[in-house]
C-alpha cells in the first residue's frame, strides 16, 4: 500500500493532537503552583517529568513497532494515554500529578510509531516530504497545545484541560482504528534481541550517532526556552496571565510551515547543510531573547527563529536516519528520539536551574553555550559522515 495525500494529512492530524499531551502542562505551571502551594519553579517539574516519561516510552515501547502490528500497538498505547490524562485531571496531590505526568509522557509516543509507518509506505523520493508534512502536524500540535491549554486553564482551570485531552484521545482511537493501514512486522526475534540490536546500530552507524547527539542538544535548547519563557512572561515587566502566555505558541507557526520545505531539501544531496543553518538560526534566536527587555517584537522574532531552526535540525536528521536501514526504522527512530527527549527533559531542568541562578539573562547565556557546543559536534563529525 502507498500513502495518498489524504492518508499523510490524517497521520499529521493524529500526530499533532497526540503529541500535544506532552505540552499542555507548560502554560499551566503557574496555576498548578497556586493550587498545590508550591513555587513556580518546583511546579515546573511536571514539564520535564512528562518529557522524561516520553523518553522512557520511546525506549521501551516504540521498538516493538518492528516486532508487532503497528495499528494495534497504536490503539493500545492511545488507550493508556486516555487513562493517564484522567489520572492527572483527578490528582489529589502534587505527587499524583507528577506520577501522572510521567505516564502521560510514556503513553504519548504514538507519533513515533506513525512516522516509521509513514516512512515505510512512502517512496524514496517522497519520504522526506512525507516526514516533513507529518512533522508539521506534530509542530502545530505542540504550538496549539500551549495556546489552547493557556486559554482553557485561565477560563476553566488546569484540570479541565486534561479532561478535554482525554476526550480527544478517545475520539482519535476510533478514527485511527477505522483509517490506519495494517502493517507487517519486520523483526522475528525476542524482545531482548530487539533491544540489543539498537546498541549494535549505535556502534555501527555514525550518522545515527551524530544525528542523536545533535538532536539531544537542540531539543535541550528548545525545551529550556518553552519551560523558562513561562516564568519570564509571568514576571515583571509583563506580568502576563496563562492565557496570554499560551498565545505566544502561535508565533512558532513559521516553524510548522517550514517543515515540509525542509523535508524536500532533506531528500536531496548533502542534506546535512540544513543542520548548520538550523543551529545558526538558534543562535540568532537567543540573541533576540537576550535583548528583548520590554520589546515583545524581539521576543516573537526569537520564537520564530528558534522554531524554524529546530525544524531544520530535526526533520533533516530524521530523514537521514530513516534512509539507513529500512527494516529497522522503529529501532533507529527509538535511539534518535530517545536521545531527543532525554535532551528535552534535561533542557527543561537546566532552563529552570539557569532561571534560579540569574533569571532571563543567565538563561540566554547558558543556552547559547549549549548551541555552540552543538556546532562543535557538527564540525567534529564533518569528516566522518557524508550526508
Amino acid at each position: 500500500m502507498k500513502l495518498s495525500r489524504t492518508d499523510v494529512l490524517l497521520m499529521a492530524f493524529c500526530t499533532g493532537l497526540i503529541v500535544a499531551n506532552i505540552y499542555y502542562c507548560q502554560p499551566l505551571v503557574i496555576l498548578v503552583a497556586q493550587e498545590f502551594k508550591v513555587t513556580e519553579s518546583h511546579a515546573g517539574m511536571i514539564t520535564y517529568l512528562t518529557q522524561a516519561g516520553y523518553a522512557l516510552g520511546l525506549f521501551l515501547v516504540v521498538p516493538l513497532g518492528d516486532m508487532f502490528e503497528r495499528r494495534k500497538q497504536i490503539l493500545m498505547i492511545t488507550g493508556l494515554a486516555v487513562a493517564s490524562l484522567l489520572l492527572a485531571a483527578m490528582s489529589s496531590s502534587f505527587l499524583w500529578l507528577q506520577i501522572a505526568s510521567v505516564l502521560i509522557g510514556a503513553s504519548s509516543v504514538v507519533p513515533q510509531l506513525i512516522l516509521p509507518m509513514a516512512a515505510n509506505l512512502s517512496s524514496d523520493e517522497k519520504r522526506g516530504e512525507t516526514i516533513g508534512i507529518i512533522t508539521s502536524g506534530l509542530l502545530i500540535g505542540i504550538l496549539a497545545s500551549r495556546s489552547i491549554s493557556g486559554s482553557v486553564g485561565f477560563l476553566w482551570g488546569w484540570r479541565n484541560m486534561y479532561f478535554i485531552a482525554a476526550g480527544i484521545c478517545a475520539l482519535l482511537m476510533l478514527l485511527m482504528a477505522k483509517r490506519f493501514p495494517l502493517s507487517r512486522p519486520s523483526f522475528t526475534g525476542t524482545y531482548r534481541e530487539l533491544m540489543a540490536s539498537m546498541w549494535h546500530y549505535v556502534k555501527t552507524e555514525s550518522v545515527l550517532r551524530e544525528a542523536s547527539m545533535i538532536n539531544f542538544l537542540a531539543f535541550a535548547v528548545l525545551s529550556a526556552f518553552w519551560t523558562t519563557m513561562v516564568l519570564f512572561l509571568a514576571n515583571p515587566p509583563f506580568n502576563f496571565q496563562t492565557m496570554q502566555i499560551g498565545l505566544f505558541g502561535i508565533a512558532g507557526a513559521a516553524g510548522a510551515l517550514a517543515a515540509p520545505l525542509v523535508g524536500k531539501l532533506s531528500s536531496g544531496q548533502n542534506p546535512r547543510k540544513n543542520i548548520l543553518i538550523g543551529l545558526i538560526l538558534q543562535v540568532g534566536s537567543l540573541v533576540a531573547f537576550y535583548f528583548t527587555g520590554s520589546q515583545l517584537y524581539l521576543f516573537v522574532t526569537g520564537i520564530i527563529l528558534i522554531d524554524i531552526g529546530q525544524q531544520a535540525i530535526h526533520v533533516t536528521n530524521q530523514t537521514r536516519i530513516y534512509a539507513l536501514i529500512p527494516e529497522a526504522r522503529n529501532r533507529l527512530n527509538t535511539v534518535f528520539m530517545s536521545f531527543s527527549f532525554v535532551g528535552a527533559a534535561v533542557g527543561s531542568a537546566i532552563g529552570l536551574w539557569l532561571w534560579d541562578k540569574g533569571q532571563w539573562p543567565v538563561f540566554c547565556i547558558g543556552t547559547t553555550a549549549i548551541i555552540l557546543l552543538n556546532i562543535f559536534i557538527y564540525k567534529f563529525f564533518s569528516n566522518k559522515v557524508r550526508n
